[in-house]
């Protein structure tokens, strides 16, 4: 099993890598809550995320509330297929591919 981090990759841009799934979205949360910051805007590159689950995909649901909640901008690049397969049938694949205004 992988771990999950979540790096700095130039202002506003996070780099995500490793499994974002039920084993590490608790440590997830907490790395991508420390990042939103109240009126900034950042997009997270998830290019690097090699395995997901329904519980990535709340982690990433999450992300976006607290965003929201911050009047922070969040959007995503790069959704790996399996998180945004059940983003589809979960019907929140358009919240996973808004991109900031």
């Amino acid at each position: 099993m992988s771990g999950f981090s979540l790096a700095s990759a130039g202002p506003g841009r996070l780099a995500a890598s490793g499994e974002l799934g039920f084993a590490t979205a608790a440590a997830a949360l907490a790395a991508g809550l420390k990042h939103i910051v109240a009126g900034e805007p950042v997009v997270v590159d998830l290019q690097g995320v090699t395995a997901g689950d329904s519980a990535g995909l709340a982690v990433l649901v999450e992300w976006l509330s607290v965003a929201r909640a911050r009047n922070a901008r969040l959007s995503y690049e790069s959704v790996p297929p399996q998180i945004l397969a059940l983003a589809r049938t979960s019907g929140l694949d358009e919240l996973l591919l808004v991109q900031p205004a």
